[in-house]
């Protein structure tokens, strides 16, 4: 959808607006496929506090497009979160709930930012709250990646407000299943979750092998058994394991599907497949954010994620510079005790708004 022409006002916002604009989003549950909710109202805030443009895009994203040239830079967050809903509460400066960190702290942050920014002519931003982020899917970025073709691009992804990450592991999912007779619990047959254990054995030292000649943790592979169970439906049983990887740059995931051992007695599926990322260091983008860092008073500094995001998936279409920049310590991310520091938040919005104010 195309930028109007008309000239917009940046918002003038107090630090409890910016403040009441996170608190408020965290308390609208926005699990991955229900963010309805959460995308309305951050739709409906930017619209009213000087978006030139703000609406609900076909895959359900919340964008709002900020300033009306022609050259784009995205600020793409997401708005779904990971399960359960702690207790939302302050505790002096800091704000309990399920989002504060991941991410509804950065994306709040990249729209009061964008909100108050006198954005340089010619540029427009558009800041996206991207949906089933933490879903296998990702429908929010893999719509947003078809949609625009930005100069430049930040990732909505805590990294603490002076820190810039530029990789992230890739990923991939594999479902072993067994199907079977059963046999007696005294007979010297192995049982389903038995034959599990025994192939999880196996992955195991086929990493431990490809971990042996990588030291550095960003090009070690991870793997994690997330689920197993099993039953019984008559004189027959079967077992379900899901086994995770996090996969290094130089692990595609086609090639460690290829490489994996076999199982001798199961059926696997391979799924959820996202390529790792790794930007380079020194770009416009990154001179920017660290320029915007040092104003404010920090020392910046890079980092690499074992996890992943959204940037997996953009990165590789838009091929401009890009990075993941949003305040909060993502050693949180997913845990009862997720917490933001809103002084942290705050000093994150004046970062983006100098970079944004910086553009050229």
């Amino acid at each position: 959808m195309p930028a109007t022409e008309q000239t917009i006002i940046p918002a003038q916002l107090s630090t409890k607006q910016i403040e009441a604009l996170l608190h408020d989003l965290v308390t609208i549950p926005s699990l991955s496929t229900q963010e309805a909710g959460a995308v309305r109202h951050l739709v409906d805030w930017m619209q009213t506090h000087g978006s030139a443009q703000a609406f609900v895009d076909e895959a359900g994203n919340a964008v709002g497009i900020f300033g009306s040239g022609l050259r784009t830079l995205v600020l793409l967050g997401h708005i779904d979160t990971f399960a359960g809903f702690p207790e939302i509460r302050r505790e002096g400066r800091l704000l309990y709930g399920r989002g504060t960190v991941d991410a509804k702290g950065p994306l709040c942050a990249f729209a009061a930012a964008a909100a108050q920014a006198q954005i340089p002519q010619g540029w427009r931003v558009v800041v996206i709250g991207a949906v089933e982020e933490e879903y296998v899917t990702s429908k929010g970025a893999h719509f947003a990646a078809t949609q625009y073709q930005p100069e430049l691009c930040i990732i909505g992804e805590p990294s603490n407000w002076d820190r810039l990450t530029l990789g992230y592991k890739g990923r991939l999912l594999l479902e072993w299943t067994w199907r079977g007779p059963l046999a007696h619990s005294a007979s010297q047959q192995p049982s389903g979750p038995e034959r599990a254990f025994d192939y999880w054995q196996q992955v195991q030292g086929w990493a431990e092998d490809y971990n042996a000649e990588h030291a550095r943790l960003f090009d070690q592979l991870n793997a994690t058994v997330q689920e197993i169970n099993s039953g019984h439906e008559g004189a027959y049983g079967w077992t379900r394991m899901l086994i995770g990887f996090r996969l290094p740059p130089a692990l595609s995931p086609q090639a460690l599907a290829a490489s994996l051992p076999l199982p001798q007695d199961a059926e696997t599926h391979f799924y959820g497949q996202e390529e790792p990322v790794s930007v380079e260091r020194d770009t416009a983008l990154s001179r920017l954010m660290r320029r915007a860092v040092r104003a404010e008073g920090g020392t910046p500094a890079f980092v690499y994620k074992t996890g992943t995001s959204d940037m997996n998936i953009v990165a590789p279409r838009w091929r401009c510079p890009i990075l993941a920049y949003g305040p909060g310590d993502s050693a949180l991310d997913h845990t009862p005790e997720e917490h933001i520091d809103l002084d942290e938040y705050l000093r994150a919005v004046r970062v983006l708004i100098r970079a944004l104010e910086a553009l050229d």
